[in-house]
């Protein structure tokens, strides 16, 4: 627990590693709309999954935003409002309500430029776990999930999904 309560100490006193332009962030200001956020962070930042219409769009308009600006984008993007819509309501449970607080949360880690980062829309700005060995990507992102996991061993509700290249 203690590397985290000094990681979340250095990000609010703004002691972390600056952000590669190359790792598109942004933040999350649609409530319970982590899981949107996160799909989006991991597509928009993997250039090898071919994107089109609304979720190209939205990343053209968003190239050379800040993640606040990004995030107002998200706010008035009907499509993709749309989409989020449709994809929370056929779910096997009830969708929260945009407002309904919830203690369940949806994030990211990439690897964009041989680093593993972590994207999550409630925080400032991506945070850089550093380079990711041999590119193993899932054993660098299982490595950091693993930590986040020791801060409570109690806590069952984890899940991990991995979209990966079903070509390799």
């Amino acid at each position: 627990k203690q590397w985290y309560q000094r990681r979340v100490r250095a990000e609010k006193q703004g002691e972390t590693t600056s952000v590669s332009e190359d790792v598109f962030f942004m933040k999350q200001t649609v409530g319970n709309a982590c899981g949107t956020v996160g799909i989006l962070h991991a597509i928009l930042n993997n250039p090898s999954i071919p994107v089109g219409g609304e979720v190209e769009a939205f990343r053209e308009a968003c190239q050379g935003k800040t993640p606040g600006e990004r995030a107002l984008l998200l706010e008035g993007n009907a499509g993709i409002a749309e989409r989020h819509s449709t994809a929370a309501s056929t779910g096997q449970t009830a969708a929260p309500s945009a407002d309904e607080k919830v203690t369940l949360h949806f994030v990211a880690f990439v690897e964009v430029a041989g680093r593993l980062w972590e994207l999550d829309g409630r925080k400032e700005k991506a945070c850089d776990w550093g380079p990711v060995e041999g590119g193993d990507v899932l054993g660098a992102a299982a490595g950091a999930v693993k930590r986040y996991m020791s801060c409570d061993p109690q806590e069952m509700r984890f899940t991990v999904v991995a979209l990966t290249d079903m070509n390799q």
